[in-house]
């Protein structure tokens, strides 16, 4: 029993797909990932010296360092107001690079998906056991066509569907 090369690249369609699928949400949950975290070297030394500003301003206790101890906390509130400045421009260049890069992903993840499903429309992306299958196989089959061979079909919608839900988890794993 000789398989064609059509049949082949069907029993490679599932795992492909499968693997394109969990690409491209591993890849918007790591855009995600990154947006939410913020800027760590330059920030995390400018509060570390308006902590030390403060705590040296607080050991000038008595009535006449009170002046050097003014000074100290104008110094950090100055620090205080530039690091508050730092964050909100740092923040606003985050959100708008990574908005640009979610935005292309999502137009390049419903190009990509509109293809497969044009490609595969009424094309059985899988054939899987029936007693595998046995309380959903027709949802899984639907659009697929009919069974061969004691084998459920699998369509691509649903295949999509359950790969998405799949790489869900798989991505949530990877990226907490």
């Amino acid at each position: 029993m000789e398989e064609t090369i059509e049949e082949h690249g069907r029993s490679l369609a599932a795992p492909i797909i499968f693997a394109i699928v969990v690409a491209f949400h591993c890849l918007s949950r790591f855009v995600e990932h990154k947006k939410k975290r913020g800027p760590k070297s330059g920030v995390d030394q400018l509060r570390v010296e308006i902590k030390l500003l403060y705590k040296e301003a607080s050991s000038f206790s008595q009535p006449s360092t009170f002046a050097q101890a003014a000074k100290l906390r104008r110094m950090a509130a100055a620090k205080e107001k530039d690091l508050a400045k730092i964050q909100e421009l740092h923040s606003k260049d985050m959100k708008l690079s990574y908005d640009s890069y979610s935005k292309g992903l999502t137009i390049l993840k419903v190009f990509t998906y509109f293809s497969m499903i044009c490609w595969f429309w009424r094309v059985p992306v899988a054939a899987i056991s029936k007693e595998l299958m046995e309380p959903f196989g027709k949802m899984l089959s639907w659009r697929a066509g009919s069974p061969l061979n004691d084998n459920a079909m699998v369509g691509i919608i649903p295949w999509l569907i359950l790969s998405t839900r799949v790489s869900k988890f798989i991505c949530r794993k990877f990226f907490n």
